[in-house]
């Protein structure tokens, strides 16, 4: 359609010039150059001119726009990077704080679990719990060849707990409990490459009375051994320290061994409860037997299992005996 503009001329005269409707817009740099050539009356070199002007004019703000894009694309990978190490440290830190509480609750729980098999005056095993054990190293253990299973009577406690009061009888029995874990150990007699793995057990049997296992001993004279020396270790205490009213009445102790040989394991897997009772049994039927003798040295047996039970070593015993008169003579 073609439209018409006024003059100042026609308009006094009411006349009108038509004007072309705008072309379409170029889009390509050959429609620029046609549309250069119909709009404007130029010469060929004004109009190379101008189009490699215009043409300069949009690879700079291509460049721009290129530029910009690229910045802003770096903005967004730093900033994500960032975001990302941030939320990265932030993940490790509560993975760190996550991992010290699931350890805090893990001591926790396995002080509780330590506490609960103890005894909480002397800090020995209670006697649930030493059972337990033992009756776990009968059924499993096939490396050693010799265990020694006690137990301990505080000799006249009762007379100590109604004379001189309670308080005195509680020091007995700790200091008893301290005794009997630094002595009673088996690593005087395990090769050196075994030094660090032992499982010695002390219980407070109940009262005034202790247990224990020396699981690793090289034979029947060596649980003796042991045994007497806590005796004497006892005896020999300055108990005048723990009060000075014992300085005249020292603290003895009487003690029964029943040392096991061990033998294969298929013969103590199934029964090993039993055994256990049974070994414990006979060790209190020996301290007793020592209280009633007033024995000076440690009562002993040696034992082995066949056929599911324990049957006596006589011959054990009698070279325990014997090893133990030759070196108090010596």
């Amino acid at each position: 359609m073609v439209m018409t503009q006024m003059s100042p001329d026609d308009n006094r005269r009411g006349r009108r010039r038509p004007v072309a409707a705008p072309a379409e817009t170029p889009r390509t740099a050959s429609d620029l150059r046609d549309w250069i050539r119909d709009e404007f009356p130029l010469s060929e070199e004004q109009e190379g001119r101008l189009v490699i002007a215009i043409e300069r004019v949009l690879a700079s703000q291509r460049q721009l726009v290129e530029e910009s894009k690229h910045d802003a694309i770096s903005a967004l990978s730093e900033g994500f990077a960032e975001k990302l190490a941030r939320l990265q440290r932030q993940l490790t830190e509560k993975d760190v704080t996550v991992s010290n509480i699931a350890r805090y609750f893990e001591e926790v729980v396995a002080g509780l679990t330590e506490k609960s098999h103890r005894d909480p005056k002397t800090k020995l095993l209670n006697f649930d719990w030493f059972m337990q054990r033992l009756e776990s190293f009968l059924s499993v253990e096939q490396r050693v060849r010799w265990c020694g299973i006690g137990v301990v009577d505080i000799n006249s406690f009762k007379w100590y707990n109604d004379t001189l009061g309670h308080a005195v009888g509680d020091k007995i029995i700790e200091r008893v409990a301290r005794i009997l874990a630094d002595q009673i150990r088996s690593e005087d007699f395990l090769a050196l490459e075994r030094s660090g793995d032992t499982r010695n057990l002390h219980a407070r049997f109940g009262g005034d009375e202790f247990c224990f296992l020396i699981p690793d001993l090289p034979g029947c004279p060596e649980a003796v051994e042991i045994a007497d020396r806590f005796k004497h270790a006892v005896e020999m205490h300055d108990w005048g320290r723990d009060d000075r009213r014992l300085s005249t009445r020292p603290v003895c102790v009487d003690v029964g061994v029943v040392c096991l040989h061990l033998g294969p394991v298929a013969e103590r897997r199934g029964v090993a409860r039993k055994l256990a009772a049974e070994l414990i049994h006979r060790a209190d039927q020996l301290m007793y037997d020592a209280k009633g003798r007033k024995a000076a040295h440690v009562q002993p047996t040696a034992v082995e299992v066949r056929d599911s039970s324990l049957v006596d070593m006589r011959a054990d015993f009698a070279n325990a005996a014997k090893k133990r008169d030759a070196a108090r003579h010596s």
